[in-house]
């Protein structure tokens, strides 16, 4: 029992050395170090003030959240989600080809101004000779030119809120 007692002794005064304070401050630092890899420059988001005087933040990019609405503009929108950054349109159809259709989803997925930040679905449908619509193939460079148009919007309005330097 005594034995017990001096190893018990020992063990609490060795958790206490400086060396051992030293490696627990020392990863400590290391650990505080690691974080995030985005850039604090990024536009993470706009403020929205309400009618109640209350300030929300979107969930999303608010560069991209206008170059989307702005590229999509000639759709009628069926859902905008600003918060979870969901816009789906209802179906088009072009002025000068009345039996196609198309619908277009887009998720912006992060809240920092990048490429990877989009994710776009397009459906098509075409108009048949008994009257019904039916599912058609999409032109997969279709979900790429609409993914260009955004990103491109998004930066020129970046650019144009950004202050210029000098």
């Amino acid at each position: 029992m005594r034995k017990t007692r001096s190893v018990a002794r020992h063990a609490k005064r060795d958790s206490n050395t400086p060396m051992r304070r030293i490696a627990v401050l020392l990863c400590a630092l290391v650990l505080s170090a690691c974080g995030s890899d985005t850039p604090k420059d990024v536009d993470t988001g706009a403020t929205i003030t309400s009618s109640t005087g209350g300030k929300m933040t979107l969930g999303v990019n608010q560069y991209l959240w206008h170059a989307t609405l702005d590229t999509l503009s000639f759709m009628p929108l069926q859902s905008a989600d600003p918060f979870g950054g969901v816009v789906i349109t209802d179906w088009y159809t072009a002025p000068e080809d009345p039996n196609d259709r198309m619908k277009v989803t887009v998720y912006i997925l992060d809240r920092a101004l990048r490429a990877d930040g989009l994710k776009i679905s397009v459906f098509r449908q075409t108009h048949g000779a008994d009257g019904a619509w039916s599912d058609a193939a999409v032109d997969p460079s279709t979900s790429t030119k609409l993914e260009d148009a955004i990103l491109t919007r998004a930066r020129e309005l970046r650019l144009a809120t950004t202050p210029s330097a000098g």
